[in-house]
C-alpha cells in the first residue's frame, strides 16, 4: 500500500487523461495487479476531488455579493503550507494576508473612509487647481490635505509592493503543487481582485495632486516596463504656493513650513514596479547563467579524459568560440538566435487539429493583476474538417471588409470599469481600440464580477482548443479573472495555441531585418502575409476583429505548410492536436 501511494506520487497519476489504466499498465508494468488496483482508486477519488473543486469555485463565483471574496480567505492555510516565502524570496506574513478587507477595499483611502472621486472632481472643477474655495464648486472643498494626499499615497504604494510580490508567485506554486494541496485559485483571484481597486486609488491620488499642482506625472519606460514617473511641478515664480492655497481652503491649520512643496518627498511616493520587475528578472537570468556553467563544468569534469569525436569544440577554450562567434556576420548571428528553440514552441498546433475557437480580449493595460477586461471576442473555425452546415452564412463585423468565410459562432461580449477607473480615464487604450473607458462605469459589468460571463467563456475554453496571439496574455488575464479556470487548466482540461510562434518558426516573412530586429510577429503582420488583412488596413484592436484576422490566418498558413509538408506536417512536427497543456505527460 505504502509503496502504491509513493508510486502515485512519483508518475503524478492525478494529471491523466481519459485513458487511465492503460497509461498505469504502462508505466508499473502488467504483472502487479494490486499496486495497478490502488492507482487506479487514486486516480478515481482524486479526479473527483479536482472536479469539485472546479465546481465549487464556478458556484461561488455565481455570489453576486463579493461574499466570495471573504470566503476565499479560508484557502490561507494551505497556500500558507505551500509558498512560505513571495517572488522576492521574503517571508510572507499571512496574518497581514487574513487582515486584508477585500470586500470593502484594501487601500489607505478606502479604509480611512475618504472619498478620492470626490476630491478628483472637486479639484478638476476649479478652474487652475489651485485656487480651491467653496465658490467654485459651491460645496465644501473635501478634506484632503497635501501632507495627507502625500501619506495615503505612500501607504497604498507599499501594500501593492507587498501584495503583487505574494501574486508573483501563486502561479508557479500553484502549477508545481504535484499533491494538489491547494485545491482552488480562488485566494489569488481575490487577492486581483482588491489589487486592481487598489491601483485605481492609486490613480486617482496622482491625479489629485497633478490638480493641486503639487507634481506632474510623465509615463516613461523602464526596461520591460511602462511607469508613471512623479516630477516637481514647476511654478512661476510670481505665483502663490498651490499647496498652502489648498491646505487653507481644505482647513488645514498646519505651518507653513509643513504645508509647503518642500515637505512632499517624491521619492516616498514614486512607482518602484520598474526596480523590482526589472530586478526580478536579473535574479533569474543570474540563477539561469549560473546553473548553465554548473552543467558545463559537470560535462568538462566527466568528460575530461575523452577525446571528442570529429574535432567537436563542446568543451573547448570559450576563446575559440568566441572567436567563431566574430567571425559570422551580424545578419547570421541574428538569425542563428531567431531560429533557436524558443519556449513558445510549446503552444504550436499538431497535424490533428480541426475545431478551433480563437479569442482576443482588450484590456485597459497589460498587467492582470492590476488592470481589467473591457472587450472579449470569441469565435469558432475548422481547420480541416467542413464548416458546419447549419451555422449562419454571414456575419456583421465591424469592418466591412471583414468576411466571414469559414467562421461561425461569433460573439461580442462587453465589460466595464470601476467609477475610479474611469474617472481618471485612459487615453492610450481609448487611442488603440476606441474605447473611452469613462464611458464604462455605470454600464457593462465588470468581468471579474460577472459570474455568468466567467462561466459561460470557461465552458467553452474547455471545449476545444481555444487559439490566441502571444496566448500568454490571455492566459494571464484567464487565471486572475476566471472561476475555475486555473483548475481547468492545470486538470490539463483546456489547450492553447498561440499564433504568434507559428509566424517565428514557420513564416519566412518574420525573419529579422533591419527594420525589424527581432523578427516581425505582430498579429497585424502575420494576418497581412497569409492575406487575412488587406495591406491597406490597419489592426483594429477589437475583440472579435482580431480573432477573426488571426484564424483566417492560421487557416490559410496551415493548409499551405501541409501542401509543402512543412510545419506540423515536417520532420519536427507534432502529432495529435499539439498546442500547450497540462496534465497529460505520456
Amino acid at each position: 500500500m505504502v509503496f502504491a501511494i509513493i508510486r502515485y506520487r512519483e508518475i503524478k497519476i492525478y494529471a491523466l487523461d481519459d485513458e487511465p489504466i492503460r497509461r498505469i499498465r504502462g508505466v508499473i508494468g502488467a504483472g502487479d495487479p494490486f499496486v495497478l488496483g490502488i492507482l487506479v482508486v487514486l486516480w478515481r477519488v482524486e479526479k473527483i476531488v479536482c472536479h469539485s473543486a472546479t465546481i465549487r469555485d464556478m458556484n461561488e463565483a455565481a455570489q453576486t455579493d463579493g461574499s466570495w471574496l471573504s470566503e476565499a480567505k479560508k484557502d490561507i492555510d494551505q497556500w500558507a503550507a505551500m509558498m512560505p516565502k513571495n517572488a522576492d524570496n521574503q517571508l510572507i506574513d499571512w496574518q497581514w494576508v487574513a487582515s486584508l478587507d477585500m470586500e470593502r477595499g484594501i487601500g489607505a483611502a478606502a479604509t480611512q473612509h475618504i472619498d478620492a472621486i470626490a476630491a478628483l472632481r472637486y479639484w478638476r472643477s476649479s478652474e487652475t487647481g489651485s485656487s480651491a474655495t467653496t465658490a467654485v464648486t459651491g460645496r465644501p472643498a473635501p478634506s484632503l490635505s497635501a501632507r495627507q494626499l502625500h501619506d495615503l499615497l505612500k501607504l497604498d504604494l507599499a501594500i501593492r509592493d507587498r501584495l503583487e510580490s505574494i501574486l508573483a508567485q501563486c502561479n508557479t506554486t500553484f502549477m508545481t503543487d504535484f499533491d494538489r494541496l491547494i485545491a482552488s485559485y480562488r485566494l489569488p483571484r481575490a487577492l486581483a481582485y482588491a489589487n486592481r481597486r487598489l491601483c485605481d486609488e492609486i490613480a486617482i491620488l496622482r491625479e489629485i495632486g497633478a490638480q493641486m499642482r503639487l507634481w506632474t506625472i510623465t509615463q516613461e519606460r523602464r526596461e520591460r516596463v511602462t511607469v508613471p514617473v512623479l516630477h516637481p511641478y514647476a511654478r512661476p515664480a510670481d505665483a502663490a504656493d498651490a499647496v498652502s492655497v489648498a491646505d487653507t481652503a481644505n482647513g488645514d491649520r498646519l505651518a507653513s513650513d509643513e504645508t509647503s512643496a518642500s515637505v512632499i518627498r517624491l521619492d516616498d511616493i514614486q512607482d518602484r514596479t520598474a526596480e523590482i520587475v526589472n530586478g526580478r528578472a536579473s535574479r533569474r537570468k543570474a540563477a539561469r547563467e549560473q546553473e548553465r556553467s554548473g552543467r558545463y563544468a559537470m560535462s568538462r569534469a566527466n568528460l575530461s579524459g575523452v577525446t571528442s569525436p570529429g574535432g567537436s569544440t563542446l568543451f573547448d577554450d570559450d576563446s575559440v568560440f568566441a572567436a567563431g562567434q566574430a567571425s559570422r556576420s551580424e545578419e547570421g548571428r541574428r538569425l542563428a538566435d531567431y531560429r533557436k528553440p524558443d519556449w513558445r514552441d510549446a503552444y504550436l498546433p499538431g497535424c490533428d487539429v480541426d475545431n478551433v475557437m480563437g479569442v482576443d480580449i482588450e484590456t485597459t493595460g497589460t498587467d492582470p493583476a492590476r488592470t481589467y477586461i473591457i472587450d472579449v471576442g470569441f469565435e469558432f473555425m475548422n481547420m480541416m474538417s467542413p464548416r458546419p452546415s447549419d451555422a449562419p452564412a454571414e456575419y456583421r463585423y465591424e469592418q466591412s471588409s471583414y468576411v466571414t468565410g469559414d467562421a461561425y459562432g461569433q460573439a461580442r461580449l462587453s465589460f466595464g470599469v470601476t467609477p475610479e477607473n474611469a474617472a481618471v480615464g485612459n487615453d492610450l487604450i481609448l487611442g488603440l481600440t476606441g474605447i473611452d473607458v469613462r464611458d464604462l462605469a455605470g454600464g457593462p459589468r465588470l468581468f471579474d464580477e460577472w459570474p455568468a460571463a466567467q462561466i459561460g467563456l470557461l465552458q467553452r475554453l474547455e471545449q476545444q482548443p481555444y487559439v490566441a496571439h502571444n496566448a500568454r496574455f490571455e492566459h494571464g488575464f484567464f487565471m486572475l479573472n476566471i472561476a475555475g479556470y486555473a483548475e481547468s487548466y492545470r486538470a490539463g482540461n483546456i489547450t492553447i495555441i498561440d499564433t504568434l510562434p507559428m509566424s517565428r518558426r514557420w513564416d519566412d516573412g518574420s525573419i529579422p531585418d533591419d527594420e525589424h530586429p527581432y523578427g516581425d510577429n505582430t498579429l497585424e503582420s502575420y494576418a497581412k502575409r497569409q492575406g487575412a488583412l488587406d495591406s491597406s488596413k490597419s489592426e483594429r484592436h477589437l475583440g472579435l476583429e482580431d480573432a477573426h484576422i488571426m484564424l483566417v490566418a492560421m487557416k490559410r498558413h496551415l493548409a499551405m505548410l501541409r501542401a509543402e509538408g512543412r510545419g506540423p506536417w515536417g520532420a519536427d512536427g507534432r502529432s495529435g492536436l499539439g498546442g500547450k497543456h497540462c496534465g497529460r505527460r505520456w
